[in-house]
């Protein structure tokens, strides 16, 4: 089985990260996407992170009962910051009948190069990018393991959306439905 991981803080997930993976799900060969909860990002510092646990039942939570998605906490257990060659490492090991590909904005794709372990992670897995705002070509766009997709241009950011939380704003179309109830309800990122 082909599966996409969609690796992220996810902090909040939004109807961004939910219309980009369903999209891998019906334009590419992906038969499953995995959304994968990174309990650190290396280049993220932790204070400005909801817990790993909130967030990720957040995404469970936007997932629903969506059959060609899931949640992973794979991350959780292994050492942090997260550096995506570990996980990937991991991963291939834990599910060895699958066969895994990533899912990557293109503002990453420019900072791919600082990645730990870059070209092994271009050796070993595909990349499929979607667009991002203000992004150029990059050294990798040519590279036979890096698909450039057509996905809609999503130029919604949680940190836009945590701000607008803090100041009150009505944002409730920014989420999906059960992920804004559980934020409302639990009084997230009010503070």
């Amino acid at each position: 089985m082909h599966i996409g991981l969609f690796f992220g803080s996810f902090n909040p997930v939004h109807i961004g990260h939910m219309a980009l993976a369903n999209y891998m799900l019906s334009f590419t060969d992906m038969e499953k996407v995995w959304l994968v909860v990174s309990p650190q990002n290396p280049l993220k510092t932790k204070s400005q992170l909801l817990d790993q646990n909130q967030r990720l039942m957040l995404v469970n939570a936007a997932i629903d009962d969506h059959p060609n998605m899931r949640s992973s906490n794979i991350e959780f257990g292994l050492t942090q910051p997260s550096y995506t060659i570990n996980t990937l490492v991991h991963i291939k090991e834990k599910y060895p009948e699958h066969t895994f590909s990533l899912i990557m904005g293109q503002d990453n794709l420019q900072s791919f190069h600082k990645w730990k372990n870059y070209e092994e992670i271009l050796k070993g897995f595909h990349i499929y990018v979607y667009p991002r705002p203000n992004c150029a070509t990059t050294q990798f766009d040519e590279h036979p393991h890096i698909h450039l997709t057509q996905a809609p241009m999503m130029d919604i950011s949680a940190t836009f959306i945590r701000q607008a939380i803090k100041d009150k704003k009505d944002i409730r179309f920014f989420l999906p439905t059960k992920v804004w109830e559980e934020i409302d309800t639990m009084n997230f990122y009010r503070k």
